[in-house]
């Protein structure tokens, strides 16, 4: 008997479709974006150890919590002074020392008390809201850090020329912000609207 062939007909529109899917796939990602900010004073003097950082609705939803951070205690000291997190981080805080600290924050991101203590705590802090959060010891008073808990993957130091470069910035539209701990409040922030696209930008940045 014959082989019986049975032609299907042939749906164009869904053809065109699976090719532009298979076109879609192969295009390579939107190239990332490298931005370098360039923090004075009211002088024009270069800042070292500024906080420079990116925020909009997309890069809070690109947020991931790191690993263990730690602020340790040595020499009556916090190290390091000023610690940056993704918010969500869990810190620990060491003792070092061969005396008792009693670590502590009353700043309205995050409220804790880890009483007199040698070694290291059992449970680590965690910081689930963005901000500021001023750390003190209620025995050494003279000891104070900072840690700044941010709402965004995208952020940098600037270095002892003032500069702050931040790498694998997605093209879009952000609010530039810089936090340096001289500054006395949250209106002092500056916040400037941003747009980076695929090429590398520079950007200068003033604080009060």
């Amino acid at each position: 008997m014959a082989a019986r062939w049975q032609v299907l007909p042939l749906n164009l529109n869904r053809c065109y479709s699976l090719v532009a899917a298979g076109l879609f796939l192969l295009q390579p990602p939107a190239s990332a974006a490298s931005l370098q900010v360039q923090v004075q004073n009211s002088s024009a003097q270069p800042v070292a150890g500024a906080v420079v950082f990116l925020q909009s609705a997309a890069a809070s939803a690109a947020v991931k919590a790191e690993a263990t951070a730690n602020i340790i205690q040595r020499n009556t000291t916090f190290v390091p002074e000023v610690l940056v997190i993704p918010r969500g981080t869990a810190v620990t805080f060491p003792n070092e020392d061969t005396v008792r600290h009693h670590v502590y924050s009353f700043s309205p991101i995050k409220q804790f008390e880890i009483k007199l203590y040698v070694g290291t705590p059992t449970e680590p802090v965690v910081f689930e809201q963005a901000g500021v959060a001023a750390l003190g010891c209620n025995i050494h008073d003279h000891m104070i850090a900072w840690v700044v808990v941010l709402d965004t993957p995208y952020y940098s130091r600037s270095d002892s020329e003032g500069l702050a470069v931040l790498h694998n910035v997605p093209p879009g539209d952000y609010t530039l912000r810089v936090w340096h701990k001289s500054l006395l409040s949250e209106a002092d922030v500056p916040a400037r609207p941003i747009s980076i696209s695929t090429g590398p930008s520079l950007q200068q940045v003033q604080l009060k």
